[in-house]
């Protein structure tokens, strides 16, 4: 998490003689106690509402396995399942239904050659490659005209230029037709905005352009796409009302998280912001990561943790970044490498107490390994990348304080642990149900897709707070010039993350898809050169639709 640029000012309390910390004045919680309410027995799902969910689920079901006689009626209804936030109800489903699909590609030429339309063969590229397929691009050569360029005909369709652009993103290095497909779709959907398209399509070109799907938060997806849904001309709406329903059902489960953590966190116990005034109230915000890393029921106990851990990550970047010097934060430093209270008992209370609220996180977690009866092992491990952590937090502090510009590798190298993704991913998937040995060890191991989305962390967190244009000022002779150099070197992340998933067999595909929101969910805090979790009203509008306004649901006639 990044702050904003300090301001140096004398400290109130456990200030050293005639030194100046530089405390960064950040604004207080805009939540307060809203979330506390929610933890309670009001938001508890009743019986009738988990009965309406099953009753609309089996005639999904059943219009689904009525799809399935038709491939790109099939796909069609697919898509619209994962667009709604209703898929995870289907995995099995889904699996059997694109690999039965994959197979007719494979082994059906006619389809790919002569009778597919762009639509058709650009839904089942996306949909087939976010599956783990590899469908080859060259299937779209046949929308090139003569001269190898994109026929201009395609140009008066916007589903299919729309499709297209989708499919797109889905791009591996070596593909030249899908670089050419991105240019093309991307300029001629552009230009049909300022043309004559209905309110409706102009509002959905403009977004997919701002935020692709393979790019766009799912959570945040799905509720823009229910409130669309049905303006579709082809909508259903059995459909429309199970994806409302299971929205409000998870909603409630969502909000009874939320006001757990907040009914436990540090300052309802004690005076935090007395004690520690220098760092960010930001639970709330903390648990949106983990909520948009995955929403299903069986992430629960994984979003508690991660959002409290997410809270206290915070602590910590703030008291490296805005309030210990050098000296105390070795000791501090030393301190989480042992977990000995005794290494800083010279340090300013402040201090202790936040080395003190980490000790009470590891405690909580402790209890709910003995509870859920998952191995230890998992602790072991989330301590040690949080020292990692905590060391390149004390890297950065010593460059900054010592003036030191880093090599652009030595940057990278200390922002992937820096951007605190690799601790995120570890202990969201550390709780979740491929929760093992070998995936900690795949984890450890810096996998390419976890360093990729990493780097995007880390060089979005700082170009929003601009400590890379302060850090890196020889890197480019602008700060625009600056800016879109880290924008290209993003996109390119993004081509290896897609590789990735394609190459990658022993992993569950699950964990990948939390994987890839989690560059997703950076993406979105900190697009527009803004930090939302530290300039919390940000955020707020995209909090209040996921977890305090429900949708308005109309009974099917």
């Amino acid at each position: 998490m990044s702050l904003a640029p300090a301001t140096s000012v004398d400290s109130t309390e456990h200030a050293i003689p005639d030194f100046k910390r530089p405390i960064v004045n950040f604004s207080p919680s805009i939540w307060r106690n809203v979330f506390l309410q929610y933890d309670s027995e009001s938001v508890e799902i009743n019986g009738n509402m988990k009965q309406q969910v099953e009753m609309e689920k089996d005639e999904v079901k059943k219009m689904f396995l009525f799809s399935r006689n038709d491939s790109e009626q099939n796909l069609n209804f697919i898509d619209s399942l994962q667009r709604l936030g209703i898929s995870y109800h289907f995995e099995r489903e889904i699996d059997e239904a694109l690999e039965q699909i994959h197979n007719t590609f494979t082994n059906n030429k006619e389809i790919t050659t002569k009778e597919g339309s762009l639509h058709f063969l650009a839904l089942a590229f996306r949909l087939l490659r976010q599956n783990r397929h590899h469908l080859s691009a060259d299937i779209f050569e046949k929308f090139k005209n003569n001269k190898g360029n994109f026929n201009e005909k395609l140009f008066q369709d916007v589903q299919e230029m729309w499709s297209l652009y989708e499919a797109a993103q889905l791009k591996i290095n070596g593909e030249d037709i899908l670089n050419e497909a991105l240019d093309f779709t991307f300029s001629h959907l552009n230009s049909l905005i300022t043309n004559k398209l209905s309110p409706f399509l102009e509002k959905k070109i403009r977004h997919c352009l701002k935020t692709p799907l393979h790019k766009g938060v799912p959570r945040l997806e799905t509720r823009c796409y229910i409130s669309s849904y049905s303006e579709e001309p082809s909508h259903s709406k059995i459909l429309l009302n199970f994806a409302k329903l299971d929205f409000n059902m998870l909603q409630k489960m969502h909000k009874k998280e939320l006001g757990s953590i907040t009914k436990d966190m540090w300052w309802k116990k004690t005076d935090f912001a007395t004690e520690v005034p220098y760092v960010r109230d930001r639970v709330v915000e903390a648990y949106f990561w983990p909520l948009c890393m995955s929403y299903e029921p069986k992430y629960t106990t994984s979003r508690k943790i991660v959002g409290k851990l997410v809270a206290c990550i915070s602590l910590l970047d703030d008291t490296y970044d805005a309030y210990g010097t050098v000296e105390e934060l070795e000791l501090f430093t030393q301190a989480i490498q042992r977990w000995d209270f005794s290494l800083i008992q010279s340090l300013p209370k402040c201090m202790k107490v936040v080395f003190n609220t980490i000790v009470e996180l590891w405690d909580e977690i402790v209890m709910i390994l003995v509870e859920t009866g998952k191995s230890n092992l998992v602790l072991q491990y989330i301590k040690e990348e949080f020292y990692k952590l905590a060391q390149s937090y004390l890297v950065e502090t010593k460059w900054c304080n010592e003036g030191f510009i880093p090599t652009y590798d030595e940057y990278k190298a200390n922002g992937i642990i820096s951007s605190t993704l690799p601790l995120q991913i570890l202990s969201f998937l550390g709780f979740g149900e491929f929760s093992n040995k070998e995936l900690f060890d795949w984890i450890f191991s810096d996998p390419k897709i976890i360093e990729a989305v990493s780097a995007i962390g880390r060089l979005a967190d700082d170009i929003s707070s601009h400590k890379f244009e302060q850090q890196r000022v020889h890197v480019a002779s602008s700060r625009e010039e600056a800016y879109k150099l880290i924008q290209i070197e993003i996109e390119d992340y993004w081509i290896i993350m897609n590789e990735e998933c394609l190459k990658i067999e022993n992993i569950p595909r699950s964990v990948l898809e939390i994987i890839l929101n989690v560059a997703r969910i950076t993406e979105f805090t900190y697009e527009n050169f803004e930090d939302k979790y530290t300039k919390a009203e940000l955020m707020k509008d995209y909090i209040v639709a996921l977890l305090i306004d429900p949708i308005r649901i109309e009974q099917c006639k």
